[in-house]
């Protein structure tokens, strides 16, 4: 028998995959396909970290997969004949909860560059924190989410406005911030995943 790989796939909620029609999964279940096999067309699909496989997620079922030796590989992604659904965990609460890191990240860069946040970015942050433990209602979400959007489109007006005045040096200074917050925040998510993984299992 083919040696199998581990590896990360995202379900839907009800435990279907993104598309096709095939039933729900199961954990422990294993399934085969025959015929022709191409990435991101026919196949069974995973990914090599669940930061990559949540580029592709169609809900909040991060799943750890066991598949054969894939057909074709790119950077993130992996096409195989077949796959096995070792364990399945709903994490829609840590998914909310790492946005919410991700987005007080953006806070600090934004600190650091000298400006002040606006208000009602860090309230919305604050309500999707709450809503994620079940403290918040859904009012209170889309409210906070509208609000925010307000400030987004109006940082990104004072955005243009300033961007002739801002030094190149500036700029790619900022990039790199950011680029640096980007590579904590996979390895934040990868980190968190597998630890979940490991106390549900033990």
């Amino acid at each position: 028998m083919a040696e199998m790989i581990r590896a990360w796939h995202f379900l839907r909620d009800d435990m279907r995959s993104g598309s096709g029609a095939e039933p729900a999964w199961t954990e422990g279940e294993e399934r085969t396909i025959t015929g022709r096999l191409k990435l991101c067309d026919r196949g069974y699909h995973s990914s090599p970290t669940p930061w990559d496989a949540l580029q592709y997620a169609p809900g909040s079922m991060l799943c750890l997969v066991e598949i054969s030796e894939p057909v074709k590989r790119d950077k993130d992604k992996a096409v195989s004949r077949t796959r096995r659904l070792v364990r399945a965990i709903n994490i829609e609460r840590e998914l909310r909860l790492f946005a919410c890191d991700c987005a007080e990240s953006a806070v600090e860069i934004v600190r650091t560059r000298g400006a002040k946040p606006d208000p009602r970015s860090l309230a919305a942050i604050a309500t999707a924190r709450r809503f994620a433990n079940g403290e918040a209602s859904v009012e209170e979400l889309d409210a906070a989410a509208t609000s925010a959007a307000e400030a987004a489109r109006a940082a990104a007006e004072a955005a243009w406005a300033a961007w002739a005045a801002w030094a190149a040096a500036e700029a790619a200074s900022a990039a790199r911030a950011a680029r640096a917050a980007a590579e904590a925040a996979k390895a934040q998510f990868n980190e968190m995943a597998e630890a979940l993984f490991e106390r549900t299992s033990a």
